[in-house]
C-alpha cells in the first residue's frame, strides 16, 4: 500500500512546494486533499520559480498524474490561471490532470464575504486572505455549495446560482448594508470557466482507487500546516478545512487503511501569517533577520511572515497527532548567519510547566517558552548535498532537533534549487 500523506508540521509555509516536488520523483500520483487557492506553493524548476496555489507541485514530473480532490474548494478563475501558466511553461496538462467532480467552487460572492466579515470591526481580526475559502467551506458545510458536477448541466448550474445569488444579495443589503453583484454579470464570470472545468472534472475518488488497487505509488498532499487545521489548530485563527494527515481520507475519499506513512515538513525555524498566538515569535533584529534571509513573504498575498525561533513544543504535537514517522527540514541555510540559535523545548504558563500545545488560543497566547540555546555555525551551508559537509554546529544542531521531536529527518533542503538537498533516505 504505497500512499503517503505529507503534511506541514507548523502553521504551513514550511517549504512543502520544494519537499513535494522532490517527493514526487518517486511517485506516481500527487493528490491535493484539501485547502483552496490561499496556499501557494513555490518550486524552483531549471532555476525558474513557479508559484502554485491549487494544481499540485508533482505536475513539473512530466510522467505523474496530479489530482485535485473532493477537498478542496476552487476558485474557477485562480485555477485557470494556473493552467494558462503552466501550458506557457509547456508542461503538458491533459490526462496528468484530474479535478473531482464533487469538488465546490468558490464564487464572487463568496469573495465578498470573505473581505466585507474580515473588515468588519464587528469581528475579530483572523488574518484570512480574502479569497473566499471560508465562505465556500461554510456554504458547502451548510449544502448550498455548487461543486464542479454542476457545470455539466448549464440550466442547473444558473438555477442553484440564482438561489444563493438571492440569499446572498439579501445578506449584503440587510446585514452589510453593501451593494452586490448583478445576477447575469456573475453568471456570465463564472460561465467562461466551464470548459476548462469540464475537461479536467472526474470521478477521482474512483480514480485513485484504481491507482491504489494498481499498486501505484502515491503522494496525497496537504496545503497550509497542523497548527491551522480546524479542529486541531489554533481556533479560530485557522483555515476552514483539515490540513492534517486525517483530512486526506475525506478530502481524497482513500480508506484510511490504506495509508502506509505521514511525512511532516517542518522549517528549521518557524513563522506563522496572520493572527493568533505564536510562542516564539521574535519582534526584534533576530526576527527581522529571520525574514530577510528567509524571505518571508507570503505566496499567496505577499504579506510578511511573523518570524521566530523553532518551537518543538509545536513539532512534538504535530508529530504525535498526525502519525508522523519521517521529517523533511527546510531552510537550514537561513540560520547561517546567526552567533547563537534558539529552540523551545517547553513552555511556561503562570510559572507553571505546560505539558504540551494547549487547546485554548488564549492560554497558548500566555505561554512563556523555554528555551535551549545553540552555538551558530558562522559560514554558508546553501546548496551542500551531503551530511558530511555540513558544519560541525549546524550538524548538532539538526541531531538536536531530532532529539527533541522524537522523528528522524530524511532529506534536508539547503536551498529553493533540487539539487540544495542533502537525501537521507528515501520515500519507499
Amino acid at each position: 500500500m504505497p500512499v503517503v500523506v505529507v503534511v506541514g508540521v507548523q502553521w504551513g509555509d514550511e517549504g512543502k512546494g520544494k519537499a513535494i516536488d522532490l517527493l514526487s520523483e518517486e511517485t506516481d500520483v500527487i493528490a491535493r486533499y484539501q485547502g483552496g487557492h490561499n496556499a501557494g506553493h513555490t518550486i524552483y524548476v531549471d532555476g525558474k520559480q513557479f508559484v502554485l496555489h491549487l494544481i499540485p507541485s508533482g505536475i513539473f514530473r512530466k510522467d505523474n498524474l496530479c489530482i485535485i480532490g473532493n477537498g478542496v474548494v476552487i476558485d474557477p478563475a485562480a485555477l485557470q490561471e494556473e493552467v494558462d501558466q503552466l501550458k506557457s511553461a509547456g508542461v503538458e496538462l491533459d490526462n496528468r490532470l484530474a479535478i473531482s467532480v464533487r469538488a465546490n467552487i468558490i464564487l464572487p460572492y463568496h469573495q465578498l464575504s470573505d473581505q466585507v466579515s474580515e473588515s468588519s470591526n464587528n469581528r475579530q481580526k483572523i488574518g484570512t486572505t480574502g479569497r473566499g475559502i471560508g465562505p465556500s467551506y461554510a456554504d458547502k458545510i451548510a449544502r448550498f455549495g455548487i461543486r464542479v458536477e454542476d457545470f455539466f448541466d448549464k440550466d442547473i448550474l444558473k438555477e442553484k446560482l440564482k438561489v444563493n445569488f438571492e440569499d446572498k444579495q439579501s445578506i449584503f443589503q440587510n446585514v452589510y448594508k453593501k451593494d452586490f453583484l448583478d445576477f447575469d454579470q456573475l453568471y456570465d464570470q463564472v460561465i467562461q470557466y466551464r470548459d476548462t472545468l469540464m475537461h479536467f472534472a472526474t470521478d477521482t475518488q474512483a480514480m485513485l482507487q484504481q491507482k491504489i488497487a494498481e499498486n501505484k505509488k502515491v503522494l496525497c498532499e496537504g496545503a497550509q500546516g497542523t497548527m491551522l487545521d480546524i479542529d486541531h489548530g489554533t481556533y479560530p485563527f485557522v483555515t476552514s478545512s483539515n490540513s492534517t494527515a486525517g483530512g486526506a481520507c475525506t478530502g481524497l475519499g482513500i480508506p484510511p487503511t490504506k495509508i502506509d506513512r505521514v511525512v511532516g515538513i517542518v522549517k528549521a525555524y518557524t513563522t506563522r501569517v496572520g493572527g493568533g498566538p505564536f510562542p516564539t515569535e521574535l519582534k526584534d533584529k533576530n526576527g527581522e533577520q529571520l525574514g530577510e534571509k528567509g524571505h518571508e513573504f507570503g505566496a499567496t498575498t505577499g504579506r510578511p511572515r511573523r518570524c521566530g525561533w523553532f518551537d518543538g513544543v509545536v513539532a512534538r504535537y504535530a508529530i504525535s497527532l498526525n502519525g508522523i514517522d519521517k521529517m523533511v527540514l527546510t531552510k537550514i541555510d537561513v540560520l547561517d548567519s546567526f552567533d547563537t540559535i534558539q529552540v523551545c523545548v517547553g513552555y511556561r504558563h503562570n510559572g507553571k510547566e505546560v505539558p504540551g500545545v494547549p487547546p485554548s488560543a488564549k492560554m497558548l497566547e500566555n505561554c512563556e517558552p523555554v528555551y535551549k540555546e545553540f552555538p551558530g555555525w558562522k559560514t554558508s551551508t546553501s546548496g551542500i548535498d551531503s551530511i558530511d559537509q555540513l558544519p560541525d554546529n549546524a550538524k548538532r544542531y539538526i541531531d538536536e532537533l531530532q532529539k527533541i521531536i522524537g522523528v528522524d529527518f530524511m532529506t534536508i533542503s539547503t536551498g529553493p534549487e533540487r539539487h540544495q538537498t542533502i537525501q537521507i533516505e528515501n520515500l519507499f
